[in-house]
């Protein structure tokens, strides 16, 4: 979403951050995207429609801007636990765990990325869409992995960020569905050895 000229160099503290993102995050996580609106985002954090609309355009500019920099906290950390990592498979393995270990800490940023916020909503903003970060991560991952012949050369990166995406959508949405009763982190066992089989060469 293109940000207004005049709105460009504002920028919110970290006070106003510490107010204002758990209530976005609660509420878009409790409430379908539609029933969710400023004036209840105003009441709840304390900060008035005014203070809001002099930050964000509008509801949908808000929201993908708390929900973008909450998303790009994954692909800061992953970057972190994978360095140094030569294995391919453990590679691959900890992208996983950073992401659902994340999602168990930040709940409603997993149920609001996948549950409660409609995909065309998503898809209307590309850069959320589309996830760059996660592009460069898994890019990089395959081309090491194909360079050390432990991955099937002829992958292709957008297969492995197909597969990612659909293994954390169906681990969320049954994770949900059972009422969040055990932790995202425990669900990679029943998945990750059918996904290096059709990812690796071995």
């Amino acid at each position: 979403m293109k940000v207004p000229a005049e709105k460009m160099d504002l920028i919110l503290s970290e006070k106003q951050k510490k107010r204002l993102f758990p209530v976005v995050l609660d509420l878009f996580s409790k409430k379908d995207f539609h029933q969710v609106n400023m004036r209840e985002i105003s009441k709840i954090s304390g900060m008035s429609t005014t203070t809001l609309y002099k930050y964000f355009s509008s509801k949908e500019d808000l929201f993908f801007s708390v929900f973008d920099e909450k998303l790009s906290e994954i692909a800061t950390i992953a970057i972190v636990h994978i360095q140094g990592i030569e294995s391919t498979k453990e590679i691959f393995r900890k992208i996983f765990w950073v992401t659902m270990d994340y999602y168990d800490q930040n709940p409603g940023v997993a149920v609001t990325t996948f549950i409660t916020v409609p995909m065309r909503t998503w898809m209307q903003e590309r850069s959320s869409y589309i996830r760059e970060d996660v592009k460069q991560i898994i890019t990089k991952a395959v081309v090491h992995g194909q360079n050390r012949g432990e991955l099937d050369p002829s992958l292709k990166v957008g297969q492995c960020i197909d597969l990612y995406y659909m293994y954390c959508y169906r681990q969320i949405h049954k994770w949900y569905f059972h009422g969040m009763k055990w932790k995202l982190v425990d669900s990679i066992p029943r998945f990750f050895d059918l996904l290096w089989k059709t990812i690796s060469t071995q």
